[in-house]
């Protein structure tokens, strides 16, 4: 007698879920964060640093000094050396959303809606379309955050410069901003902060991905750490190159002084921002700060993409 059986779906790995997977990549990314922080207020002074622009309407971002060296230590000499982690708090409120966020967008996007080949290749083409739109998507939801950690970073320079705080805390500058123009405030400068974090995951994400596969199928070597290092370091050097000239677009226009109605007094849009930049500064001004970027970029993808997997290795997830 022949005994039928239904066969049982295979579940899915708790690991693998939506909330483990979000959860996880806020941790490492939180690491990599808090690892790498210094590096990037760095690099928001360096931005700002000779901002023609602002100096044309009477608002002078002059310093005492100059290159990414010198800015860090100055930083660390006439402010403080704990000076080079403000703004960490909006930072890691930041991540709690983006990163989350960018991650499960992209997984799902890839695995669900996508779809890889039979034999695992994901397409270029489509993973930086999936890519672009899980940090655009991020990074909208994460943009209050990314605003207020940007004002923080100026905070130490402006106090050294003579001049009044503008905020005091995460909060006070929540409630600055909501009374100064109401909720939508608190998307000023979101559009060049999305193009930025579309490219910087067209880069980061779609690389990663891409460098991690290639290497599986085209070398001896498996999936392990040398291989996540190998990937995160064409990451982040790809993700820089494309995501430095938005990032000087948005930290500008994030930047700026705004009137009673929360409208920029420097720059009417991120394209104006963009054309000022150019006309004032040449081409060139659209990569000021790209060394710390990158050198930032780079630790920070191998802090989070070596974190990433071996917390869901740990956890026995599948690899990403």
């Amino acid at each position: 007698m022949v005994h039928s059986s239904t066969p049982v779906p295979s579940t899915k790995h708790y690991a693998d879920s939506f909330w483990c997977t979000y959860v996880v990549s806020v941790v490492a990314a939180s690491i990599a964060e808090v690892l790498t922080y210094p590096l990037d207020l760095t690099k928001t002074r360096l931005q700002i640093q000779g901002e023609k622009a602002a100096a044309q309407h009477g608002i002078s971002n002059a310093g005492p000094y100059r290159g990414m060296y010198k800015t860090a230590l100055g930083i660390a000499q006439e402010e403080g050396a704990l000076e080079l982690w403000r703004g960490i708090t909006p930072a890691i409120y930041r991540h709690v959303v983006y990163s989350g966020i960018r991650i499960v967008t992209y997984e799902r996007l890839r695995d669900d809606v996508a779809g890889k080949n039979p034999d695992g290749y994901f397409p270029v083409w489509k993973s930086a379309i999936c890519g672009a739109t899980a940090g655009a998507i991020a990074q909208f939801a994460a943009s209050p955050t990314d605003l207020i950690k940007v004002q923080i970073q100026m905070e130490g320079k402006r106090r050294l410069l003579g001049k009044p705080p503008r905020v005091l805390s995460f909060g006070h500058a929540f409630q600055q901003i909501l009374a100064s123009g109401g909720v939508k405030a608190l998307w000023k400068g979101s559009i060049p902060n999305v193009q930025r974090a579309a490219l910087v995951n067209l880069g980061d994400l779609t690389t990663y991905d891409t460098a991690k596969h290639f290497i599986l199928t085209h070398t001896t070597l498996t999936d392990n750490h040398f291989t996540h290092i190998l990937a995160s370091a064409c990451a982040g050097l790809v993700a820089a190159t494309m995501g430095t000239p938005a990032d000087v677009v948005k930290t500008r226009v994030m930047n700026q002084p705004t009137d009673a109605s929360g409208k920029g007094l420097v720059y009417k849009s991120s394209i104006d921002c963009l054309i000022k930049t150019v006309e004032n500064e040449g081409v060139l001004g659209l990569y000021k700060g790209f060394l710390p970027v990158w050198i930032r970029m780079a630790p920070w993808s191998l802090t989070f993409w070596l974190s990433f997997e071996q917390i869901r290795h740990a956890l026995g997830a599948s690899g990403f």
